[in-house]
């Protein structure tokens, strides 16, 4: 049977991508070995990882303007602490939106003052702040785009001087956006370009080499530019799987085609939850997320029929996370309508059971 795999991550990948790098397991560029045996300093892997980062750049639309893209390896966990070691000289300003936002501020509170500027903790995270204001004064502004837990997004940035910094581990490429407003972007692999292992930063040269504490080697990102995304043994294959999912994304027409499909995909699956009377939506509606749809049931009686409905149909990743509870549809970009038809059509199959 086929599956419909709604994970918030690791995630959906798209199926060319899969039937391209499995042949590459036994045989990649018909070089006789493995993607998994060749040496990374091999011309093959430097070509791959070069093109990765051309076409990250090229996706966002940030060609030639000032910046670099790089692979590292740890996560976005990582560029948390990163982050910090590489911008903070004094105080930051962090918008808080959910967990991941909690975690990078814990980490950069290592390094200097940190300021909230807003914060929707008090509201388990259902919706984004507004109304805030960036101080003027801080080393770099951070923000969260995209809230897998709660099925929140950020629709708008704050207008400010101050270098912004944002994670995009959940939504990056999925939709248009002038990305020369952001001075560092960083994301995990695993949710919209690849498997686990691998997290793109695209930062702007400028804003680097201005704290005055010593960086260790690994987290300079200077070293890392310095080096081409290559100063460590590089995660070879999930940087090759995140190639050939940013050509595919480059030969659907990229962030402009991809945008509106998941518009189309999140639209169908929210009038479904704001029409069906057996769910509700956890997530402001102003706010809500085009990747990852959380709903719950308004009534828990029916979890056990709705639970075995969606299984048999093929569905697989829709339980909620433990902190919300419910259901979350993550809809990243390989994900296909018809799954989210499917999705669709459980739901109101149980209304009419119901």
């Amino acid at each position: 049977m086929e599956k419909h795999n709604f994970s918030a991550g690791p995630c959906i990948l798209p199926h060319e991508v899969f039937l391209e790098a499995s042949q590459s397991i036994l045989n990649f560029n018909d070089s006789g070995l493995s993607i998994l045996e060749i040496s990374h300093r091999s011309k093959d892997f430097v070509d791959v990882m070069e093109e990765a980062r051309n076409l990250a750049l090229e996706l966002l639309g940030l060609e030639g303007k000032g910046y670099k893209a790089l692979f590292l390896q740890g996560g976005a966990s990582m560029e948390f602490l990163m982050v910090a070691y590489n911008l903070l000289e004094k105080k930051a300003a962090y918008l808080n939106t959910g967990t991941w936002s909690d975690k990078a501020i814990k980490e950069a509170k290592l390094f200097g003052d940190v300021i909230e500027v807003a914060s929707s903790k008090e509201a388990n995270f259902s919706y984004i702040p507004k109304g805030y204001t960036v101080p003027e004064d801080v080393d770099y502004f951070h923000c969260t785009s995209n809230n897998t837990i709660f099925g929140t997004q950020m629709k708008s940035f704050p207008a400010t001087d101050v270098p912004v910094v944002c994670d995009m581990s959940s939504d990056i490429f999925s939709r248009q956006m002038d990305f020369s407003t952001f001075d560092l972007i960083y994301a995990g692999a695993q949710k919209n370009m690849g498997p686990a292992g691998t997290t793109l930063v695209v930062v702007k040269e400028d804003i680097l080499g201005k704290v005055s504490r010593k960086i260790p080697s690994m987290m300079d990102y200077k070293i890392h530019i310095g080096k081409g995304s290559m100063f460590n043994t590089p995660a070879v294959f999930p940087v090759y799987v995140s190639m050939l999912t940013l050509r595919w994304l480059k030969e659907k027409g990229g962030i402009e085609a991809i945008e509106k499909e998941n518009e189309k995909k999140a639209t169908l699956v929210y009038s479904e939850v704001d029409l069906n009377p057996l769910f509700k939506g956890f997530a402001a509606n102003e706010d809500r997320s085009m990747m990852n749809a959380t709903f719950t049931l308004e009534n828990g009686d029916l979890k056990e029929t709705f639970d075995e409905m969606w299984k048999e149909a093929g569905i697989v990743g829709l339980n909620g996370h433990r902190s919300v509870g419910g259901y979350r549809a993550s809809m990243y970009n390989a994900l296909s309508m018809e799954s989210v038809g499917t999705l669709v059509d459980v739901m109101s199959e149980l209304e009419r059971k119901a």
